[in-house]
């Protein structure tokens, strides 16, 4: 699911059209307390836009955490196109098999990760407990036509024989497995499919 080829269309996008609306979204609320000194972990984070988008903002240094090597090169490509390339990282790693894998950072992201594992609202939980600052995290919407959509998309996966699934985890329960590990809801936006919180730790 997650080839090559699928890795070198998400960087070209990104190259054309920068972040979507929702990215945005989540970069501002992650960049709202200041990003001075910090470190940038973004996990499932593919090539890396959104914390390149914070490292040109001001923070130190990122790492984007993959399941995926396809997306090495292109993460690396992009750091080395902005000029980043002595501040941010790409590992292959599992958060949730291998949390001692990965280091803590000031600001972690999540985006569109959780969906893609019948285990995210553990994942958030990981997550949070990674997180020294900041977490930011999206989903898909709990409405009828993200329901039907995820259904076909899961349908079309099962006709090719692919083990990929997506999955729609109640926001609330994302909420409360970060908020289990000291941090607290500080905000939400939503665009048409799709939504986001923030966390803080105080």
């Amino acid at each position: 699911m997650f080839s090559p080829r699928l890795a070198r269309r998400s960087l070209n996008r990104y190259r054309r059209k920068g972040l979507d609306e929702l990215e945005r979204m989540m970069v501002t609320s992650a960049a709202e307390p200041g990003l001075g000194g910090a470190r940038v972990l973004e996990i499932g984070g593919g090539i890396g836009a959104l914390q390149s988008e914070l490292l040109e903002a001001g923070a130190a240094n990122g790492e984007v955490v993959e399941l995926s090597p396809a997306y090495a090169p292109y993460a690396e490509e992009l750091a080395r196109e902005r000029g980043l390339d002595q501040r941010s990282s790409f590992r292959v790693a599992d958060v949730l098999a291998d949390p001692a894998d990965v280091g803590p950072a000031e600001i972690v992201l999540l985006n569109r990760v959780v969906c893609c594992s019948p285990d995210g609202v553990e994942l958030a939980g990981a997550a949070a407990k990674l997180t020294r600052k900041t977490l930011v995290l999206s989903f898909p919407r709990d409405r009828i036509l993200v329901r039907a959509g995820l259904r076909l998309v899961n349908a079309w996966s099962w006709l090719l024989r692919r083990s990929f699934r997506v999955f729609l985890h109640p926001a609330r329960a994302l909420v409360a497995a970060a908020e289990a590990e000291g941090l607290q809801l500080t905000k939400s936006g939503r665009v048409q499919l799709w939504e986001f919180v923030a966390l803080r730790r105080e």
